[in-house]
């Protein structure tokens, strides 16, 4: 049998995908593993990370520059944002490398390569979910001294917000994914665009110390905001829950996905020839 890469460029095969679900759930299983391999300390990094980060956080923005969390205690407004940014940072990062850092895989055996853009966002979840959990676990301590926090039903759709999170990483991660075959710097490019990106995500401040209304406009325009600011109005109950800019969010992922599949498709034809 010959195995020939399709020629539509929005090409997926769902039922293929399902037949190589076996290989899907070893290259989890490996990539998890291997996350610290040879370190002392092992999984636990996965809640120290974040704590350490907090605890920064917590000293540098809330105690020396005073900054706002409307309310909230800082430490589950810092953890909240963080493990949600680091979510979506860690998807975009993974994604990004999905030919370049499996190349030797890529050039040995055939599977459907998406599969591997789908392997960094499930891997991901797992340490999210970690850290979910640390989240909660501070929240349970915070409800049960007394300090006054608000759920709103908006948080039956955390779930969703999620899933629009990691498809807009993977939408992301597949364009530089399939560009960096060729020309490597964006490995570089997108590693700075990373760190100055959270900067302007209200992720370590409320978007509502943004007065200006041009710069609270330009910041909302950037697709993470939205779904940044309806998980922390459903969780914590400060922020805002527009419809309107979920959508927009949700508008900008599906462009991304098409266009990042479009490339996907195209470079994983003869990619070999250029990694």
């Amino acid at each position: 049998m010959t195995i020939t890469p399709r020629d539509r460029l929005l090409a997926l095969d769902w039922r293929e995908i399902w037949r190589y679900r076996d290989m899907f759930m070893l290259f989890v299983d490996r990539a998890f593993r291997t996350a610290y391999k040879q370190t002392i300390l092992g999984p636990l990094w996965f809640i120290i990370t974040p704590v350490l980060s907090v605890i920064v956080y917590v000293t540098v923005f809330g105690g020396i520059a005073n900054i706002p969390t409307d309310g909230v205690p800082p430490v589950l407004f810092y953890l909240l944002g963080i493990s949600v940014w680091g979510y979506f940072a860690s998807c975009l990062t993974s994604t990004s490398n999905s030919f370049v850092s499996n190349a030797d895989i890529f050039g040995k055996v055939y599977f459907p390569r998406i599969i591997m853009p789908m392997v960094a966002v499930t891997v991901n979840l797992l340490s999210f979910a970690i850290q979910l959990a640390i989240f909660f676990a501070f929240y349970i301590y915070y409800a049960a001294t007394g300090t006054d926090l608000t759920i709103h039903w908006q948080v039956v759709l955390f779930p969703f917000l999620m899933l629009l999170l990691a498809l807009m990483a993977m939408g992301f991660g597949m364009i530089f994914s399939s560009l960096t075959t060729k020309y490597r710097d964006l490995q570089i490019m997108l590693a700075k665009i990373i760190s100055l990106w959270v900067y302007v995500t209200p992720v370590i401040y409320p978007l509502s110390m943004v007065t200006n209304d041009k710069l609270h406009l330009a910041m909302s325009l950037n697709p993470v905001t939205p779904v940044m600011e309806a998980i922390k109005y459903s969780l914590l109950g400060v922020g805002q829950f527009s419809w309107l800019w979920l959508g927009y969010s949700a508008l900008v992922t599906l462009i991304l996905l098409i266009f990042g599949l479009m490339l996907f498709n195209k470079v994983q034809k003869s990619f070999m020839d250029t990694v």
